[in-house]
């Protein structure tokens, strides 16, 4: 087995200038989210390329979930690699999707620049490096041990970034993340290439409207304002919410330091007639306002309960309703997800472990994600707990201008994730034992 690892290590160190190159191939394709542009042309792509690796594929349409529709389809494509011998399945996800590019780039965001051993583009670091890096390392572990036994399995999803609904929730639902089927998952996602990343904090999405009663701008005493009502609840919630959350805390090693508390984000708000079409010209209709609309997002911790959470908004509403003349609201739903935490005796969490240590030299942080991502489907949907994200890149360039990966990030987690498929597909070596845990038997 230790030829079989000096072998594969070799060629990942060889297969750096492909590496480089298909992360390029990937970023010029721009999977936009939303509208969700180009999904079919990036599964073909991975189709191409995955196919002359020995994989078989399949292209699996989210027909019916948020979003899909004939001018935007939500393509998913699943690679599988079935090797010479019982053993586990492990599975590589990555979403091909990438954010908005939005302003101040000093680079084209699908020209794949190579500069000073980065690679720029939008979706660079999040995540088309990390796919690219999970392809080169199950392609050079093949090559190294071609009759390794289990299966390897690659996918590329959609609409990660807008909840996942149109790529891991539908697989999920189908049953392609039971743990019959999938033993282990890795999620390229950037957490740096020393983090192994356990799971995520729960989100709460909803939208809160106050109520008003409209009437002429002149002569605002003849109306009631629902603008104000709403300053009214945004005071309260400064008073008295925000200094809350400050004093909710984990247990769980969130990054950044700032996000082990409870948090609250303001995601976009609106009262008030329309806006005119800027086209059009004109001023703004002279009316009180008889409606406001303010839509939240709160983090919330594993300590805490969705119940719990949803309880304290609304009492702090219904408060306002008792004390504040005039004051009503409505409160609506919009997106929920339960934390997540992967134990860290999971045989994943200890087969990448080992491989940080043996690339890397030094033992992983282990952390947790403020933000959710698609382990929540694997999770909640899939019912497979060992499930993990690692991948290349710093978390903090996702979604910025000028985005960028680096090539030896990108190298370094290849091997990385093919030392841990090496210890997660078991047998056939006489050297090579199963990981359980964090305790390898006959580890090389």
């Amino acid at each position: 087995m230790t030829d079989i690892k000096a072998d594969f290590l070799a060629r990942v160190d060889a297969a750096r200038d492909d590496l480089v190159a298909l992360t390029r191939d990937l970023i010029r394709i721009p999977t936009l989210n939303p509208p969700g542009d180009c999904y079919r042309e990036i599964c073909e792509l991975l189709d191409r390329r995955l196919t002359a690796s020995g994989f078989e594929t399949e292209f699996i349409r989210a027909t019916g979930a948020p979003g899909d529709c004939d001018r935007y389809p939500r393509w998913n494509i699943v690679a599988t690699r079935t090797g010479g011998g019982p053993g586990d399945c492990v599975h590589f996800n990555s979403h091909t999707d990438v954010v908005d590019v939005g302003a101040g780039w000093t680079v084209d965001p699908f020209a794949a620049d190579v500069r000073d051993g980065r690679i720029y583009g939008r979706g660079a670091c999040d995540m088309k490096g990390g796919l690219a890096a999970s392809i080169i390392a199950a392609e050079c572990l093949i090559a190294a041990w071609p009759d390794h036994p289990g299966r390897i399995e690659i996918s590329g999803t959609a609409d990660e970034e807008s909840g996942g609904y149109g790529g891991v929730a539908h697989l999920a639902g189908m049953g392609r993340f039971s743990p019959a089927r999938v033993q282990h998952v890795i999620i390229p996602e950037p957490l740096n290439k020393d983090r192994v990343c356990l799971g995520h904090r729960g989100v709460w999405w909803a939208e809160v409207e106050t109520h008003g009663h409209i009437a002429h701008g002149s002569m605002p005493f003849l109306g009631d304002c629902a603008v104000r009502h709403m300053g009214a609840l945004l005071a309260e919630m400064e008073a008295e919410l925000f200094p809350a959350l400050a004093e909710k805390r984990t247990a769980m090693p969130v990054v950044p330091p700032q996000a082990r508390q409870s948090t609250l984000n303001i995601n976009s708000l609106h009262g008030g007639q329309a806006e005119p079409d800027a086209e059009a010209g004109g001023y703004p209709s002279p009316v009180v306002p008889d409606s406001c609309r303010m839509v939240i997002d709160r983090r919330f911790l594993v300590e805490e309960d969705l119940s719990e959470v949803k309880a304290e908004f609304r009492a702090l509403l219904d408060r306002l309703t008792a004390a504040r003349p005039g004051f009503s609201y409505s409160l609506r739903d919009l997106h929920e997800v339960i934390p997540t935490m992967t134990d860290r005796q999971a045989p994943v969490v200890g087969a990448v472990a080992d491989g940080v240590a043996d690339i890397i030299g030094h033992a992983p942080e282990y952390v947790v994600s403020p933000g959710t991502y698609d382990q929540k489907h694997i999770d909640r949907i899939g019912r497979l707990k060992d499930c993990i994200a690692y991948g290349p890149g710093i978390l903090d360039l996702a979604h910025q201008p000028d985005e960028w990966i680096g090539i030896q990030d990108m190298v370094d987690s290849a091997k990385v994730m093919g030392l841990a498929l090496m210890r997660l597909l078991p047998g056939a070596a006489p050297d090579q034992g199963r990981q359980t845990g964090n305790q390898t038997e006959g580890m090389v």
